[in-house]
């Protein structure tokens, strides 16, 4: 989920699996009361719900964002018959750690 979709999503539903893990963390005051605007005006949601959907938002918009390194080896072609080469930036270093660290959770 993007954070142009949080809204809709918090107006539609909520759900989906949890870890039994919990994160604490503390917020800048502007943050904070960012949050607590959105509490406000989503009283069906939590302040812990909001804040794993913005997380959770942020997280895919971040791996959305790594930039694209071309490694060495040829992966597919492309619609016009050119090369695609295998990504050696920091997107499947993220996905297989992320793999990993799923497993586990």
């Amino acid at each position: 989920m993007k954070t142009t979709e949080l809204l809709s999503h918090w107006q539609k539903n909520f759900g989906g699996q949890v870890t039994k893990n919990s994160y604490q963390l503390h917020l800048n005051v502007k943050d904070a009361a960012r949050v607590e605007a959105l509490v406000e005006m989503f009283p069906a949601s939590s302040r812990e719900r909001i804040l794993s959907d913005l997380v959770s938002a942020a997280l895919n918009d971040l791996a959305g964002q790594f930039p694209y390194q071309a490694g060495q080896q040829v992966i597919a072609e492309d619609e016009a018959g050119d090369p695609i080469y295998e990504d050696n930036g920091l997107t499947p270093t993220f996905l297989q750690l992320t793999r990993k660290h799923l497993s586990r959770l």
